[in-house]
């Protein structure tokens, strides 16, 4: 498998929740409540698999990778998909204040929670069709098979540095769950 299969099967999953968190953001508009563990779950799926796991692929492996064979940083594809992850960091910490000023009872509606929502699947939603269509495919004709390899071992190295042995699983089972309850 090559390291840019490991990123489109992460977006497989990613995608999986952004439909998850819109189903669960109608419902907070809605004026429902959402259990505290299922919204704990979203937000530890937002920070830890999306930021510290998958971007952190991109950011420290790849695009370095794709900058060393010749694929410059700023004006092109790289430097669109950081400012994109920039983007989604802050509307990731605007998702968890709103969500916590909403459950303390503060002025924030579930409407604007959705229109957070809504913002943050878009921007991640054209993310994720960018780096399908043009990075991933871009890095194949790039790299070499010898530079492939090292990053699915780096890729790896992170998973287990960072968010822990079996965590990834973890977040699958979160996802299921979560699919059952919200989306189907």
């Amino acid at each position: 498998m090559q390291a840019t299969d490991e990123l489109i099967n992460e977006h497989h999953g990613i995608e999986l929740m952004l439909k998850i968190l819109k189903a669960v953001s109608a419902k907070l508009e809605q004026g429902e409540q959402i259990p505290a563990d299922h919204i704990k779950g979203i937000m530890a799926f937002l920070t830890v698999f999306v930021d510290k796991c998958h971007h952190a692929k991109e950011e420290e492996f790849l695009f370095p990778a794709l900058e060393a064979a010749g694929v410059p940083r700023d004006g092109g594809p790289i430097g669109v998909m950081l400012d994109e992850h920039e983007q989604g960091r802050t509307l990731v910490s605007q998702l968890k204040d709103a969500l916590a000023d909403h459950k303390s009872g503060g002025p924030l509606t579930g409407a604007d929670i959705q229109a957070i929502v809504g913002e943050y699947v878009t921007l991640l939603s054209q993310h994720i069709v960018k780096e399908n269509t043009i990075l991933f495919p871009l890095a194949d004709g790039k790299l070499d098979t010898h530079t492939d390899a090292r990053l699915v071992e780096a890729f790896e190295r992170l998973e287990w540095e960072r968010i822990g042995l079996g965590r990834h699983d973890e977040f699958h089972a979160l996802l299921h769950r979560l699919q059952d309850e919200y989306v189907n």
